[in-house]
């Protein structure tokens, strides 16, 4: 901490500014923010308040989980216009472009060299941190798959289709997912999108643009309607929830529903973005960003991104505040490992890094840890990470413009895992609001028998002949062992 303070303030000197580091009440100033600074121009960061408590809430989490998710963002909203007023006010008075944020107690801003010398007297602030851009790790691409494909290979290995042979697809659960948006009416996602009735479209608290100012986008900024700009997110969709009805069965939870939010511009997120579409999640609202309502907050999100300590996401904890509201509330945070296999302790990014979220590993269709699949351990945890592994090789999915493309990376894992939570949830409704319940039903079915790390080791002193593993995780996913193993727990209130 002392030599980050020491070089922020030969940063300052150079600017010819003065930040007050020796002040008790200073806030901590990045140093890439002051290197951005001297540079001219405005930087943006993220202003980060003092006041990071968790409010205290009239409720407990077993008081039902909409209700308790209703108390828990009135009193997040509450602490935010109470604890960010006179930052916000600062800012109106000097006409500096910001966004608010309640579900971390934070503002985005872009400020100049000035505002920030000024900012970082504020005695409501505890740090002011960088918001970069953030390229999004791509899968790797193969060629295009047939125009009719069946059950995709990995919704069958995880036996998804023995659940709809049961009478559950997804029905009564809404998946949410945060990507570079979706073409919300390709034929495998249109009829189980919430903004669908079957003749018009809402996309009001079914879709949300967390890109504001983008230059060339063929999306454009604040999209009225879901748009991709990229494909990544159309695919991940279609493999938690996509089904034509002409024989392209792609995805693990036809009957579910799903929300978007867009939190890359072309494959670029920040950290705002992304905690942006967090909060999103948390209460959706109207395209004018209006009339939050918690009801209407999914019940699983997909998520296929990381931010990379390297990029911006070390400086705080406030991603972390976000992903582990969201699972406070209730919503079961799916979460792709990384592409950085096959060495161990190579899980590295947010949000996969945090204990909150479900952390999955790719599979072949053998059953065959993939070898860019990345491993654990997480540095500073104990925990066994991945949680499991899923289908992640060679997949085929929906894509722009009304396609399908064959794409491999954990990218493709993890909406094998949300579409599973959601065929759970359809069973046994009473798993709803009960993320770290699903969670555990998920690791303790993983299958086992085959399943292998054909590179031979030992991350974190746990052998691929030891289930769980830093390699694998509990096994890879199969939703049919999860549904039969609740069946057996007795007394299992469904």
């Amino acid at each position: 901490m002392s030599n980050l303070r020491s070089e922020s303030r030969c940063f300052a000197f150079a600017l010819g500014i003065w930040l007050p580091f020796a002040a008790a009440n200073a806030a901590e100033v990045d140093a890439r923010v002051l290197a951005h600074a001297q540079s001219g121009g405005e930087v943006d960061v993220l202003l980060v308040l003092a006041e990071q408590s968790r409010p205290l809430l009239p409720l407990s989490p077993q008081a039902g989980s909409r209700a308790y998710r209703r108390a828990l963002v009135d009193a997040l909203r509450a602490r935010a216009d109470h604890t960010q007023r006179d930052v916000r006010a600062w800012l109106n008075a000097r006409g500096i472009e910001h966004h608010d944020f309640w579900i971390a107690n934070l503002i985005q801003a872009r400020v100049a060299a000035t505002s920030l010398a000024e900012l970082a007297t504020r005695d409501e602030l505890v740090r002011i941190d960088p918001n970069p851009v953030i390229a999004l790790q791509r899968p790797l691409v193969q060629s295009a798959p047939a125009s009719t494909l069946g059950v995709a290979w990995g919704v069958a290995k995880i036996e998804a289709p023995q659940l709809w042979a049961a009478g559950y697809t997804g029905q009564g659960v809404v998946i949410g997912g945060e990507d570079t948006g979706y073409q919300w009416n390709h034929p495998a996602l249109k009829p189980h999108y919430r903004g669908w009735n079957g003749l018009i479209a809402d996309h009001n608290h079914n879709w949300h643009d967390a890109i504001h100012d983008s230059v060339g986008n063929p999306c454009n900024n604040d999209a009225a309607a879901p748009c991709d700009d990229d494909g990544h997110g159309t695919h991940t969709a279609g493999t938690f929830i996509g089904d034509d009805g002409a024989g392209n069965q792609i995805g693990v939870a036809p009957g579910a529903r799903w929300i978007g939010c867009r939190n890359m511009d072309q494959g670029n997120g920040t950290p705002a973005r992304y905690i942006e579409c967090m909060q999103w999640m948390l209460a959706p609202t109207d395209l004018a960003g209006n009339n939050a309502n918690p009801d209407l907050a999914p019940d699983i999100v997909s998520n296929s991104w990381g931010c990379p300590a390297s990029e911006g996401c070390a400086t705080g904890l406030e991603i972390q505040g976000a992903v582990d509201t969201l699972v406070d509330a209730g919503i079961f945070y799916v979460v792709a490992a990384g592409n950085d296999g096959s060495a161990c302790a190579t899980i590295l990014d947010a949000p996969a890094i945090y204990d909150a979220g479900f952390v999955v590993g790719a599979t072949t269709s053998g059953d065959a840890l993939a070898s860019f699949s990345s491993r654990g351990p997480v540095v500073g945890s104990a925990l066994i990470r991945p949680d499991a592994s899923a289908p992640g090789v060679s997949v085929t999915s929906s894509y722009p413009f009304n396609t399908y493309q064959i794409l491999s990376g954990t990218s493709m894992a993890a909406p094998h895992v949300a579409g599973a939570a959601a065929l759970l949830i359809s069973a046994f409704p009473a798993l709803k609001g009960r993320p770290r319940e699903i969670a555990s039903i998920l690791r303790q079915a993983a299958a086992t028998q085959g399943v292998t790390d054909p590179i031979v080791q030992s991350c974190g002193g746990t052998s691929r002949s030891r289930w769980p593993n830093n390699m694998i995780g509990s096994g890879r996913i199969d939703v049919w062992n999860a549904y039969r193993d609740i069946i057996l727990i007795d007394g299992f209130d469904d």
